[in-house]
């Protein structure tokens, strides 16, 4: 009976060693766990599947950190490690993995090892630190060093930089030469626009000495005053250091914008295009517009460095590339000329060579002096930009304006393509004029008091009455399709810059004879883009053509925008209107006259008021071009003039002198 019992539990023994043996994990099994774990980069858990051996040679904490710095140092994205195969529990994989500086894959042999750890017989992985980075030894470390790589230049047409890699100054102290003496902190402070508190806080970082250079402020190399009051205080000194330069400052800020350091928000919806922490980005204007050719694409090398920190193999090298230079077919003369004639003020100025469409300056006033931003702009003074009355930062050339009596050009050449009235017809005007009592109390004025007027007088005395009255009698569906084939409720062609769309009225309709009166010299609801008004006036030197607006030089110009918006017979009777603007003793832009150069121009007020006899602000146009041999049309408008219209010409007439004291008539 006893033997019968020792049978018994002996075939138990057996049977439970059996189940144990079966349910163990096979080598091929444990190692696919341990490369799901490494796929999943949950190193913590890979630690686990290693053999004694290998955890006596690091600890899990070395072992996780070392494999979390190096993927994060070197950016480490599709992680992939597959296993191949398997001999003599030796098992082949592949690794792979997007780096910084490119792919990396490499093969390595993984020993499967059967051993017992915590009273468990399992199978446990032969670790080494090449199944980091290929080839890495104990103690070794993995390096990045990065091939920094320059942005593009922007360059005028004549290849003059306009926004370009340079240098600014650092202005700091030398704690321990500086001192404090006869306040010379205060005068200091004063000098750099910074508070004590500010200086104080510089100094007392925890790496400054007193033999040491602490910079406190970065201004621009050609802030040669401030530079200059600072170095006078003792113990003061500078140091360039490398920044982006924008040439022409405030004249070009708003066209050419700035750059600055990426953002969180700005990196999290970049994050797949290589762009890290550290990135600069453009912020605003063709910085921004044309990122993707400007940017710089900086290279890096990944290597491992041996125990006394020299490079013993180079892992990977992703060459630096540099950002695509962009030649404009900005003038910088034309730009800093219109520049001056508007930073004391509100306005806006766009200049076009009229035959090939090429635009030579884009100005909104008042501006900004960009390298504010890149040096470092403080939350206050940004405030005060921001909350400026005048609005610094609005960018003005992309946005729309009433045009006043510069619409007179669409209205004039309309009447002519639809035989409203011959060019010679002589209308009896008097006095302010209504189409009827269905108006109310509202009538149309006008500042000339010729009793009969004809196309030429119309536009030579701007008479409002002339063209409201071909308006209504032209119609409503019929001024509609006319303003449409000027390009209104149409994008502008422009490559570059998204500018506003010019509407010619809310709704795109013009459902009321007093609202179509009132559009015809352009008031109403019509709103127009100034580079879109410039266009329009290329038609007069384009036998009825409007050309196509381009800002890049590698562009193809002289390209038609609208074809014959006006037939050559119309074209040759509003430019003789509007040579008369300026030729005519009554022209209302005579003063604008240039001898020996023939001009055609119009002026123009917007009234900026909700009803008529109440005060309100005024916008004052001038739009000016040369007729005979066409080098520069100019088209400027400012906000709240005094004067309307007549304060522009003579700005104008300053920017015609400029460009043709630069480039001599022949």
């Amino acid at each position: 009976m006893k033997k019968k019992i020792y049978f018994i539990a002996f075939l138990c023994l057996c049977i439970t060693a059996l189940v144990s043996c079966s349910n163990q994990p096979t080598a091929e099994e444990r190692i696919k766990e341990f490369v799901a774990s490494w796929n999943k980069q949950d190193f913590k858990k890979m630690y686990t599947y290693l053999d004694e051996k290998s955890k006596n040679s690091i600890k899990e904490q070395d072992f996780v950190s070392k494999y979390e710095n190096i993927y994060s140092g070197i950016e480490t994205k599709n992680l992939k490690v597959s296993v191949k195969e398997e001999k003599d529990n030796r098992f082949k994989v592949t690794m792979k993995m997007d780096t910084m500086a490119g792919k990396l894959q490499w093969n390595e042999t993984i020993k499967a090892v059967e051993e017992e750890q915590s009273k468990d017989q399992s199978w446990y992985v032969n670790w080494s630190p090449s199944l980091i980075v290929p080839d890495l030894k104990d103690k070794e470390k993995v390096r990045i060093s990065t091939i920094k790589a320059e942005r593009g230049s922007i360059t005028d047409r004549n290849g003059t930089p306009l926004a370009f890699n340079g240098t600014a100054t650092q202005i700091g102290v030398i704690p321990g030469e500086h001192g404090n003496t006869n306040g010379a902190k205060e005068k200091l402070a004063a000098i750099l626009n910074m508070s004590i508190e500010e200086i104080d806080k510089k100094l007392n970082q925890s790496w400054v000495k007193e033999n040491l250079f602490v910079p406190l402020k970065t201004v621009s190399s050609t802030n040669e005053e401030i530079i200059t009051k600072a170095k006078e205080l003792q113990g003061v000194g500078t140091q360039d250091v490398p920044s982006r330069v924008y040439q022409c400052e405030e004249s070009c800020a708003h066209l050419i914008g700035y750059v600055g350091d990426i953002t969180a928000e700005m990196l999290e919806k970049k994050k797949d295009e290589g762009y890290t922490a550290s990135s600069v980005i453009g912020k605003t204007g063709l910085e921004s517009l044309y990122e993707s050719k400007l940017r710089a694409k900086d290279g890096a090398v990944i290597y491992i460095a041996d125990q006394d920190g020299n490079k013993r193999k180079e892992l990977l090298k992703k060459n630096a590339e540099n950002g695509q230079d962009i030649q404009l077919t900005i003038d910088s003369n034309v730009q800093e000329s219109i520049y001056n004639q508007l930073k004391d003020g509100e306005g806006v100025g766009v200049a076009l060579q009229p035959k090939t469409g090429e635009i030579l300056a884009l100005v909104s006033a008042p501006s900004y002096n960009p390298a504010d931003f890149v040096l470092g702009i403080s939350a206050d003074e940004y405030e005060a930009l921001s909350n400026n009355e005048h609005k610094p930062l609005l960018n003005r050339f992309k946005a729309t304006f009433s045009p006043g009596s510069t619409f007179k050009l669409l209205t004039a050449g309309m009447l002519l393509e639809n035989d409203v009235w011959s060019p010679d017809q002589k209308l009896a005007i008097s006095g302010p004029w209504q189409k009827d009592k269905s108006w109310g109390s509202f009538h149309v004025n006008r500042v000339g008091s010729s009793p009969n007027v004809n196309l030429y007088d119309a536009l030579v005395t701007s008479d409002n009455i002339y063209f409201a009255q071909g308006a209504v009698k032209l119609g409503p569906e019929k001024f509609l399709e006319g303003a449409k084939n000027y390009g209104f409720g149409e994008k502008l062609p422009l490559k570059g810059y998204d500018v506003s769309t010019s509407t010619i009225s809310k709704d795109e309709k013009m459902e009321s004879d007093l609202l179509l009166a009132n559009t015809a010299y352009g008031q109403g609801e019509v709103q127009v883009n100034p580079i879109h008004l410039a266009s329009i006036y290329t038609s007069i030197v384009n036998n009825g053509n409007m050309i196509t607006p381009v800002l890049l030089k590698s562009e193809k110009s002289s390209q038609v925008w609208k074809e014959h918006v006006m037939s050559e017979k119309t074209t040759e009777e509003v430019r003789k209107g509007l040579i008369g603007v300026i030729e005519d003793t009554h022209g209302t832009a005579r003063a604008a006259k240039i001898p020996g150069v023939t001009l055609a121009g119009k002026t123009g007020t917007a009234e900026l008021k909700k009803s008529q006899g109440e005060q309100g602000a005024e916008n004052g146009w001038f739009v000016m071009t040369d007729v005979d041999n066409p080098p520069l049309l100019v088209t400027m408008m400012v906000s709240n003039a005094d004067g309307g219209s007549h304060s522009v010409v003579p700005k104008v007439k300053k920017v015609f002198e400029d460009y043709y004291a630069s480039n001599p008539l022949q």
